[in-house]
């Protein structure tokens, strides 16, 4: 196992699920980096993915995208196409979806985890998306610019997002935590 895996390996450890749901995803996280090519989409039922979990200074915004093949509003992020460094996979996404730069890292620990199913899509099978997400800081006067991948880009009050999201347990965990974590979203 490389070094970067090993490092992965021991960020999922050392990571404290919020409940159960995240408690399963760990370990199915572990079980995961068994599989030589997890970073790789040629691993087609299950491979990595990485997330930015994005604020403003006052957290009481996320920064969502409206993906365009889904049709859902979603955290930014994506592919670790063979990186096994998910925060730069995050950052790097980040960059690249939301057109900015200037993001703040609130910490290099683990901020969620998810794993979720992408439907059957022009002759690639249905799979499982093994999400890590990370937590940033940005400013709402940032100047965004949506790529290919979205139909819509913004930030949105925290408030909103259950509706926008129509309760997606995923999006609404990380909501949660920013609430009940508003001074330090390290934790």
């Amino acid at each position: 196992m490389d070094s970067e895996k090993k490092a992965l390996l021991e960020l999922i450890k050392n990571y404290k699920p919020a409940d159960e749901n995240e408690q399963a995803f760990k370990l199915k996280m572990i079980d995961l980096l068994a599989y030589e090519n997890c970073f790789e989409r040629s691993l087609l039922h299950a491979h990595f993915t990485a997330s930015a979990w994005v604020v403003d200074e006052r957290r009481e915004h996320a920064l969502l995208l409206h993906h365009a093949k889904l049709d859902k509003w979603l955290q930014l992020g994506g592919h670790a196409d063979g990186d096994a460094n998910l925060l730069r996979v995050a950052q790097k996404e980040l960059e690249e979806e939301s057109g900015a730069t200037g993001f703040t890292l609130l910490s290099t620990e683990i901020f969620d985890l998810d794993i979720h199913n992408i439907p059957e899509r022009k002759g690639i099978p249905t799979h499982d998306h093994y999400d890590v997400r990370f937590c940033f800081k940005g400013s709402l006067l940032n100047t965004l610019n949506k790529n290919h991948e979205s139909k819509d880009l913004a930030w949105i009050p925290l408030a909103e997002i259950t509706k926008l999201c129509n309760g997606n347990d995923s999006i609404m965990r990380m909501v949660n935590k920013t609430l009940a974590n508003n001074g330090n979203l390290s934790v």
